[in-house]
């Protein structure tokens, strides 16, 4: 995923979350508003207690694959924080990844 498309700073992240528009599922939260730029952007946030810096990182380069492969950037009428839940280091990729795509979808509509 490109850094064009990620929601960087805390006031964009805090802007989205403000507007309390989410979808949950087992693993994931999804926090959607309106776009404000040409393209979609996606925020992920993975919380200290999902495990080490090293955990952390491997968590979010596996998010950022997912939503590469499941969202296409031009045509989202979203931007898109995604908040990490403990399950999540239970289950397997494709689950996660399943999971996340209907999460994902719900937000769109």
């Amino acid at each position: 995923m490109k850094k064009a498309f990620r929601v960087r700073r805390n006031e964009e992240f805090s802007k989205i979350i403000s507007k309390k528009h989410s979808v949950a599922s087992a693993a994931f939260v999804v926090y959607h508003c309106d776009r404000q730029e040409d393209h979609a952007r996606v925020g992920i946030s993975v919380s200290k207690k999902m495990g080490n810096a090293v955990e952390r990182n491997k968590i979010k380069r596996q998010l950022r694959e997912m939503v590469r492969a499941i969202l296409d950037f031009e045509t989202c009428p979203k931007d898109l924080i995604i908040i990490v839940r403990k399950p999540y280091l239970e289950r397997p990729f494709l689950q996660n990844k399943k999971d996340l795509e209907t999460a994902i979808k719900k937000a769109i509509i």
